[in-house]
């Protein structure tokens, strides 16, 4: 049964509570035409639904969730995040083994020739606190490179390089390796598409392979690739509240 005070409440904020996606991806829904309520195209963001409206996504009806899922993966190479892509064949979520795996979407990117850690949820007001910028969630990386790499490159990529849009792509830390200088470990706060790839093949390199080992506090620890575990409660809570970030310190170059 509905629980009738949460209504009237509005249709994105809806959508994210049935598990469709984080607040700004169900608004971008809306606006291209996916969404109906009661058998009308809606694709205003005013809109306000009730409990016995009918909501539907690309002629799906949607319920709000049941039961809310806070899911790490290891993503392998190779796999996609995109729930549905006609030129994929293997989709991340399918690696996940519960009954409700239909309702998961990723929180943030983590592109097909990468591996590691990426969240999976079904919480779209959790999704959209994770990848909104002000709240400057860590994501950490490990990358190899074809060769050692330079340090005033690092800082150049500590400062900010303009590549393809107005805003400069920025990377918040990095740390050398131990023994060499073809392993680094990058630290992202926002994560713009293919960031760090873009970054280092603009400084000339060439990413030979990139892991993710942490979001936030959230660390990729010992799972092993395609394999998953339930977030923690205190992990939950602790990207919630902005205490997720457990690696501080300075970078190794000119910026904190």
């Amino acid at each position: 049964m509905a629980d009738r005070g949460l209504y009237p409440i509005r249709l994105q904020a809806y959508m994210a509570k049935c598990g469709v996606g984080s607040r700004r991806a169900c608004e971008d829904m809306i606006r291209e035409g996916h969404v109906m309520v009661n058998n009308k195209v809606v694709r205003e963001m005013g809109v306000k639904v009730g409990p016995d409206d009918v909501v539907q996504v690309d002629t799906v009806t949607i319920e709000p969730a049941d039961k809310l899922y806070y899911i790490a993966l290891n993503k392998p190479r190779g796999y996609v995040c995109t729930n549905f892509d006609p030129n994929e064949e293997k989709y991340a979520r399918d690696l996940i083994g519960i009954r409700d795996n239909r309702l998961l979407f990723n929180v943030g990117r983590l592109d097909k020739d990468s591996n590691g850690l990426i969240i999976f949820t079904n919480d779209g007001d959790f999704a959209n606190r994770m990848m909104h910028p002000k709240y400057e969630v860590e994501k950490e990386y490990i990358v190899k490179l074809d060769r050692d790499v330079s340090i005033d490159d690092l800082n150049r990529a500590l400062d900010g390089i303009y590549i393809d849009m107005p805003r400069p792509y920025r990377i918040k830390r990095y740390d050398l390796m131990p023994r060499t200088r073809q392993f680094v470990r990058i630290t992202l706060i926002e994560g713009k598409n293919r960031e760090i790839r873009k970054i280092f093949s603009y400084l000339g390199y060439d990413v030979k392979s990139l892991t993710r080992i942490r979001v936030g506090g959230v660390e990729l620890g010992d799972l092993q690739p395609g394999e998953w575990r339930d977030l923690r409660r205190e992990e939950v809570d602790a990207l919630l509240s902005g205490r997720g970030n457990t690696r501080g310190g300075r970078a190794h170059g000119r910026r904190n």
